[in-house]
């Protein structure tokens, strides 16, 4: 029997998110795989009209960034029975960090937009730019 394949599912928390999720643990069901859901953040950076900068704590964003993923997983606990699922959290621009994991991904999967601000894009920067540059197949998935 062939080794089960990985399936790299990036997550941000939106509704798309949440689908391609669901999508990427019905598939992976059929086929044998396992599941590596993701999850990037990365640090912000404001200034003000004094020209003076502030940063967010990377602490409080790591904390931040953990207590989504798990949000996220807790919604979908009921439909990994039986599958391998791991989930993580990195630091890094989403499209990045989500391009490099797909060299360790027999398949990724990402959501057609996410909490972008342009609602009329029909896909969002990261889905279009993970759908360029993967180095693995890639399925789009748009909300329901």
């Amino acid at each position: 029997m062939d080794e089960p394949k990985t399936m790299l599912v990036g997550v941000d928390g939106s509704d798309s998110s949440l689908q391609a999720l669901r999508w990427a643990l019905r598939e992976a069901r059929l086929r044998g795989d396992n599941v590596d859901v993701l999850h990037c953040w990365h640090i912000t950076s404001y200034g003000d009209m004094a020209g003076l900068g502030a940063v967010y704590s990377g602490d409080m964003g790591q904390e931040s960034a953990e207590a989504l993923l798990a949000d996220l997983m807790e919604k979908v606990a009921a439909e990994t029975g039986g599958l391998t699922v791991t989930s993580h959290v990195e630091l890094g621009p989403a499209a990045t960090t989500i391009i490099e994991a797909t060299t360790q991904a027999d398949l990724v999967v990402v959501g057609r937009r996410g909490h972008g601000g342009f609602l009329s894009l029909v896909m969002g920067s990261v889905a279009q730019q993970v759908a360029a540059h993967a180095h693995c197949p890639v399925v789009i998935v748009a909300a329901e």
